[in-house]
Parts: structure tokens; sequence; C-alpha cells
């Protein structure tokens, strides 16, 4: 129940802040100087103008961010809680707060080692493409397949 509680609440969160990373990538990969850069809202609008709101656009990536929050999510509430729930808890208030710490720790750590490849994903479709005007990174698992054919 935690896993699937989870991976709901990454999928939600992948829906919401996907726009915002879109914006964020393509001014990180703006090699004008920092002076000369658009703003966030400057920046979104350009690329609504000119990709519109769809996933070449200001949704570009959705399918690998909702990999990326969702498997996260998924595996890091279904872990913690659940090893949470095993593990007896301590009467030491320092002994608990060192427990749920580990937890954490580990949740995390295993989380993000399962994520990477969504998040590499997600960074090669939503940042420029290897060959301007060719696009190489299209979709999520095709992203993931040609990065591990390729680069191992």
């Amino acid at each position: 129940a935690f896993a699937v509680a989870g991976l709901g609440s990454g999928l939600t969160e992948a829906v919401v802040v996907n726009p915002f990373e879109v914006v964020k990538v393509t001014l990180q990969t703006n090699r004008n100087a920092f002076t000369e850069q658009p703003s966030s809202f400057v920046q979104a609008r350009q690329i609504i103008k000119t990709d519109g709101l769809g996933f070449q656009g200001l949704n570009k990536g959705l399918t690998a961010t909702l990999g990326r929050h969702g498997v996260f999510n998924m595996v890091y509430f279904g872990f913690y809680f659940n090893v949470k729930n095993i593990l007896p808890v301590n009467k030491d208030p320092n002994l608990e707060f060192l427990r749920k710490f580990g937890i954490g720790l580990v949740s995390g750590t295993i989380a993000s080692i399962i994520n990477i490849p969504f998040d590499v994903a997600k960074s090669r479709i939503q940042g420029p493409q290897p060959v301007p005007g060719e696009i190489k990174y299209r979709t999520c698992f095709k992203t993931m397949a040609t990065v591990y054919k390729e680069e191992g």
C-alpha cells in the first residue's frame, strides 16, 4: 500500500514539476552569457510559442519524469514504511532518531540507484540533442536503450 501511495504521489509530482524542469534544463543549456539569459517566465513563453504545451514543448520528457518521480517515491516510501514497521522502536529518542535516519538513508539510496536510468533519460530528452536539428533522444525507454548500447 505504501509503495502504491508513493507511486501515486510521484506521478502527481512529475506532472506538476515537468514543465518547470523543461524550463530549467533549457536555461541551463543556454550557452549565452548569464546576463543575456531570459528569465524563467520569458523562457517558458518562448517554449510555448515555438513548441507548444505538448510532448515536444513544455511537457517534453514527461514519460521519463513520470518514471523518475514515480519509481523514486514508490521505492522510497514502500521500503521506508515497511522496514520501519519491522525494526523495533527504541525508547531512547536519540536511538529512535538514528533508526529512522538510517532507514531513510538506505531508502533514499536504493530509490536513487533505481531511479538513475530515468533521470538520465529525462536529461537527455529535455536537454540539447547531440546533433542540432536532429532528435536522437525522443522517448524514455528508447533513450535508456540507446544510452546503454552506446555508453554502457
